[in-house]
């Protein structure tokens, strides 16, 4: 086996176990681009922050179709949007780093990942939620912002 062989079966194991613990509920989609082979579309999923209960994201991003997007080949767009909510009572599982990769998953075979990351802003009492993608190489500075306040009177828990 090369040695770049080797490299991608790393990063292909790697991106499959950092998803492994939070899973994006497909909740709705659009075609934007019809293909006989299978339209691209514009996705909307949802996930609960695993460390705050009571929180959804909903992230909407674009889909490749056609074959390439049949077979999970094929390389999806680098733009997301995010929005998060709160959907139940808040309650922590334990105490939050500052800033932490919540959530991601491949957007390419190999080399691109979306994230979503927690920030927490104490100052005001709130979860900053981001959503950006990356490269094994160079990433992208499109990225989308959103908040949930706390409840007043709940501290949130910092390690």
């Amino acid at each position: 086996m090369k040695p770049t062989d080797k490299l991608a079966a790393l990063l292909a194991c790697a991106g499959t176990l950092a998803t492994a613990t939070v899973h994006a509920e497909q909740i709705g989609s659009v075609n934007t681009n019809f293909r006989l082979t299978g339209s691209d579309r514009v996705v909307v999923e949802a996930y609960d922050d695993p460390q705050v209960k009571g929180v959804t994201c909903y992230v909407s991003r674009a889909r490749t179709g056609g074959v390439k997007g049949t077979l999970g080949i094929a390389e999806d767009p680098t733009e997301a949007s995010i929005a998060c909510r709160q959907v139940g009572e808040i309650a922590f599982t334990g105490p939050l780093k500052q800033q932490d990769d919540v959530f991601n998953e491949r957007m390419s075979f190999l080399f691109k990942t979306l994230h979503v990351v927690r920030v927490v802003d104490a100052k005001r009492n709130a979860l900053v939620y981001l959503t950006y993608s990356d490269r094994v190489v160079s990433g992208s500075a499109k990225n989308s912002v959103t908040a949930v306040p706390v409840p007043a009177g709940t501290t949130i828990p910092l390690r």
